[in-house]
């Protein structure tokens, strides 16, 4: 048993307690109930209170004696007795159930709605008929006078089917689109159902006729809750002639009197989930509305909250009128049962609970399967147990195994039998180190981030001699001194890098930002009426003098930082060329466009940044002359001009070839003129 306080209210959990795992057989469970000391103290008030898989819903007869639920896997129906404290019967269906109800004071007569669409009707010996609505249902209400049910569910007809007659009725036409929740008022039995958009349609069953329409969209609207979306009716409850109960689908429970259109109140659960069950206990003038994750229970006339416990992913909840005892159905085995003696007294079948929970103190929460340590393979691995996979002293389960604790401790202390030395070390230098902190501190520099800590001590030492000059009482606690920031200083990974991207560009903020705060502790102990003299610069241009120049440096930062990265790309690129070997890059040229040179690339880019002048003129001296090719590109060519010096050269080489040319053409002439001479001498 778990015992809860609450707002001064105790809630004793009787369902909870020491479980068994599933995998046992049923020799060993009964060993183990009598030998576990824990076992035989757990409270199991109905014996075998739960569901294979997950229990949908839950209700107790209108005699108080017979407790009836619904679950999967497989779909069921079980049915307790509470006078024998144990399960009277359960019987199998062919689909979930969607709602159920039982039309007798016990459970002789049953109707069940079932997620396709079928009706189910049972009698005492089993299932007795079975027949179809035309559309999904999703709630049924039974009307006592005529014996007629109403269903309701994916349609805007209201589906009437009387059970004296065994035939439908004519169906009720209503202006939604689909209806989720309806009730009939016990007293004048007005019949009233809440649809998907956020209406609640209220008929006369004598007349067949609509007595009006209340719109509840709006009034959940309120100045402190936060609507995303349009709210639908998903719970509907009557409480006496005028007090109508209605929770919409956005989390919100609206309290009305049936002669206003106007809410008495709201109430807002703020979990924004559905609103899946309310009800009514009269003589406390208490509410009890629950959604998934929560139940509340609360004051109709002030809203004051009285108990509000949470749950994992309830269902729906069953409420007893007069006791105190409320069951849950949620996502689990056990069906949970709650026992608040401030709602009321114990159940006339359970009275002992009433001397029993006088008698019980507070114990701590259990942890599930006691017995067995979960182990994972690397925890096998390292206690030498991967050898036991497969065999039955491990149970398989989810990511790891179950083994025996026993089994555990004993292989753990022969895997490390000194691990009891170590322990008793670390305590004694954990008391040591306890011992020495109630001594007088000396400021010493921590082992990580001494610049920081050297800072905040001077900035404390600053503040103590301010606060003293100025005459303060009190100044601001340090970092160093707070338990909080303790770790910053003591573990590497807090270590501060100045060489990051934020560190060095934040860092001129952080300092400019010291300097303003400590020029201001010092004027604090100037007197406050001394004029400034003439040509000295105020404290507005040396702040915005200041703030220039923290821009400067930021500016600076990134500069630097940009060049640094592009450094680190080089030497990457590099790197990865150096290991993979050099490959030549191929680029693809898109369409429409033309080849150009690379080299030619950043010349032209160079040449384009200067005026149309000086590029006509650069044209000009370079002599270009431009011309197709035969690929489609331009072809550049250009001569380059001599200067003087070189012209003269030219000029005077010229003249040089031009002065051998005429000796050579003379001696030529010589030549010839000899040739003639010697033959005709010799011919003589």
């Amino acid at each position: 048993m778990q015992i809860s306080s609450i707002n001064d209210v105790k809630i004793y959990n009787l369902s909870h307690g020491k479980s068994l795992p599933e995998w046992l057989s049923d020799r060993r469970k009964r060993q183990l109930q009598k030998k576990d000391v824990d076992l035989q103290r757990r409270i199991e008030l109905i014996q075998d209170f739960e569901m294979p898989t997950l229990c949908t819903s839950i209700k107790v007869s209108r005699d108080g004696q017979f407790i009836l639920a619904t679950g999967t896997y497989k779909p069921r129906i079980r049915c307790y007795d509470t006078y024998q404290l144990s399960l009277k019967f359960e019987r199998c269906l062919d689909s979930d159930v969607v709602a159920f109800d039982m039309l007798s004071d016990d459970y002789s007569k049953l109707v069940f709605l079932h997620c396709d669409r079928y009706v189910e009707f049972h009698s005492q010996h089993g299932q007795y008929y079975k027949t179809r609505i035309p559309k999904f249902g999703r709630d049924f209400s039974y009307h006592h006078p005529s014996c007629d049910l109403y269903f309701v569910g994916m349609s805007s007809e209201v589906y009437r089917l009387n059970l004296e007659q065994g035939r439908f009725l004519n169906s009720l036409q209503t202006d939604a689109v689909e209806i989720n929740v309806c009730d009939f008022n016990s007293v004048h039995h007005l019949f009233a159902a809440g649809t998907s958009d956020g209406k609640v349609e209220c008929w006369d069953p004598r007349v067949r006729n609509r007595v009006g329409i209340l719109d509840c969209a709006l009034s959940s609207f309120t100045d402190r809750t936060e609507v995303q979306s349009l709210p639908s009716i998903s719970a509907l409850k009557f409480n006496g002639s005028l007090t109508m109960g209605i929770g919409t689908s956005t989390g919100q429970v609206m309290l009305y009197d049936l002669r206003s259109s106007c809410p008495l109140l709201v109430k807002d659960h703020l979990y924004n989930l559905p609103i899946t069950s309310l009800n009514f206990q009269n003589h406390m003038d208490l509410v009890l509305s629950s959604d998934s994750k929560i139940i509340k229970i609360w004051n109709k006339d002030t809203v004051s909250l009285f108990l509000n416990f949470r749950h994992f992913l309830i269902f729906l909840p069953c409420f007893l009128q007069t006791n105190g005892m409320i069951f849950t159905a949620n996502e689990d085995t056990r069906m949970n049962t709650f026992y608040i003696p401030a709602l009321g007294p114990a159940p006339r079948w359970c009275s002992f609970l009433d001397n029993l929970t006088e008698e019980l103190e507070e114990s701590p929460e259990i942890t599930v399967y006691d017995d067995y340590k979960f182990v994972t393979r690397k925890d096998l691995e390292n206690l030498g147990l991967s050898h036991l996979v497969g065999s039955t002293l491990l149970r398989a389960y989810m990511h790891g195994f179950f083994m025996d604790i026993r089994l555990y401790h004993k292989v753990k202390t022969m895997a490390n039998p000194f691990a009891y030395e170590e322990y008793r070390k670390d305590k004694i230098h954990q008391k040591i180190e306890d011992s020495r902190a109630r001594r007088v501190h000396v400021n010493k520099l921590p082992k990580v981030n001494k610049e920081l800590a050297l800072k905040l001590m001077e900035e404390r030492n600053e503040d103590a001699e301010m606060a003293s000059q100025t005459k303060k009482e009190k100044t601001m606690p340090s970092i160093l001194g707070d338990d909080r920031f303790k770790r910053m200083f003591e573990n590497p990974d807090y270590q501060v890098d100045e060489q990051s991207e934020e560190f060095r560009l934040l860092n001129p903020i952080v300092s400019k930002a010291g300097q303003k705060r400590k020029k201001k502790l010092r004027q604090l102990v100037v007197a406050k009426d001394i004029e400034e003299p003439e040509g000295q610069v105020s404290s507005e241009e040396e702040s915005s003098d200041d703030d220039k120049s923290w821009l400067e440096e930021v500016r600076k930062q990134r500069r630097l930082l940009r060049q640094e990265d592009k450094h680190c790309r080089r030497q990457e690129r590099k790197e990865i060329e150096g290991n993979a070997g050099f490959q030549p890059q191929f680029y693809q040229i898109k369409c429409g466009e033309e080849f150009r040179s690379f080299n030619e690339m950043a010349h032209k880019q160079k040449i384009q940044k200067a005026s149309l002048e000086d590029r006509l003129k650069l044209e000009e001296q370079d002599g270009l002359s431009v011309a197709d090719t035969a690929v489609g590109s331009k072809q550049i060519t250009f001569t380059l001009k001599k200067s003087d010096k070189q012209m003269k050269q030219q000029q005077a080489e010229h003249e040089h070839n031009k002065e051998r040319k005429k000796l050579r053409r003379s001696a030529g002439q010589l030549k010839s003129v000899r040739g003639k001479g010697w033959g005709e001498r010799g011919h003589c």
